[in-house]
């Protein structure tokens, strides 16, 4: 059987520092497969580049092909992961890469390649510069999956992703970074299915070529300007939108033609402008619910009757979740369930089931669901 090697330092508190480095490896160096699928390292606190390098070289020569080297986020690494040109060999085996909470270092002298490498996650790392961002990800020409968490202190302030065979890309940001820093994303590819915005930095997110294959799609954020990125989403047949402004949303001729699955969050205060604009341009919509990520102390928006009632609503709409009902309830042809959350006391259930009993409704077997 083709080993899986973990080293979880939390496992190991008996041990000193000192001690855990040479049971790790002593334990590489007389381990006797000749292969190992992964070599995974689990670090309390902050370890020396030597110590890491060590092991892994212990294992460069076990055609391993996946690496993780994740390192306690509450604590930042006093010494910066290397990886040094003896790795190379390794590397060229490698299919998932994973670093977390360390700093990498560029060796202008030498060159990394990952010519197998599919999946590829960098969480809180801190890089020399863009130029190295670009040059890392450039080295994974098979890349498929890629996730990144930005941290202020990273050195980055234009995380550029130009992958031509990527499918799944999550961008995250972390912490809060000075007013006026000019940080921002650059995403450039085609074969994307799968993209996740996380990011409440003030920045910028530039979409180069046209993503059609995106078949998912959640984004949340605080950027002022999202008509690109929205639009650029078109081809999506699940959504899920938390904007803080609805202004410059997407130009009038973007329509939503696939999208069947679309949730928006209602803690910004133009919620509504961003809800009917979908609605409108989403002519196949089968599932609507609107939810908080988050409470807010500001007042929220008032619900008022649009003077027209999108297509979908009549004609394909299924399941609607949502706390003020009345509306899609009546134009709501095709309903079969309305979901209500959280789940109410018995007494107000009862209060909620009758209210709910005397609106007119649409369709007969709407059925109303407390989850």
């Amino acid at each position: 059987m083709v080993p899986v090697l973990t080293f979880d330092y939390s496992h190991y508190e008996d041990l000193s520092y000192r001690e855990f480095s040479r049971y790790v490896e002593r334990y590489l160096l007389l381990h006797e497969a000749p292969t190992i699928d992964a070599l995974r390292f689990k670090l309390g606190k902050s370890w020396a580049s030597g110590d890491i390098q060590v092991w892994i070289k212990a294992a460069e020569k076990r055609s391993l092909r996946e690496l993780v080297i994740k390192i306690d986020a509450s604590t930042r690494t006093k010494y910066p992961v290397k990886l040094p040109k003896s790795l190379s060999r390794c590397f060229k085996t490698l299919v998932t890469l994973e670093l977390r909470n360390a700093v990498l270092v560029d060796d202008e002298a030498s060159s990394v390649s990952f010519p197998s490498l599919r999946k590829l996650s960098l969480e809180l790392m801190k890089y020399p510069g863009d130029v190295f961002v670009a040059k890392l990800l450039s080295s994974c020409p098979l890349l498929e999956d890629l996730v990144v968490e930005l941290c202020s202190s990273d050195n980055v302030s234009v995380f550029s992703v130009s992958m031509l065979h990527l499918k799944s890309l999550v961008l995250e940001t972390s912490g809060h970074i000075s007013e006026g820093e000019a940080h921002g994303f650059v995403i450039d590819a085609p074969s994307l299915e799968y993209l996740k915005i996380d990011d409440d930095w003030d920045g910028f997110c530039v979409i180069e070529n046209n993503m059609n294959k995106i078949v998912k799609a959640s984004v949340f954020t605080t950027r002022p300007y999202t008509e690109q990125l929205l639009c650029s989403l078109s081809s999506a047949k699940r959504l899920v939108l938390c904007f803080q402004t609805s202004k410059n949303l997407c130009h009038v001729g973007s329509v939503f033609h696939c999208l069947k699955h679309l949730q928006i969050c209602t803690c910004e205060t133009e919620w509504l402008s961003l809800l009917m604009r979908m609605l409108n341009n989403s002519p196949n919509l089968r599932y609507l619910k609107l939810y908080m990520r988050c409470i807010k102390s500001e007042l929220r928006p008032s619900w008022s009757e649009p003077s027209s009632v999108p297509e979908f609503l009549v004609t394909r709409l299924e399941t609607f979740e949502w706390d003020g009902v009345e509306f899609i309830l009546k134009n709501g042809f095709c309903l079969k369930k309305v979901i209500i959350k959280p789940i109410p006391t018995s007494r107000k259930k009862l209060e909620m089931s009758t209210e709910l009993a005397f609106l007119p409704r649409s369709s007969p077997a709407c059925r109303n669901i407390y989850d």
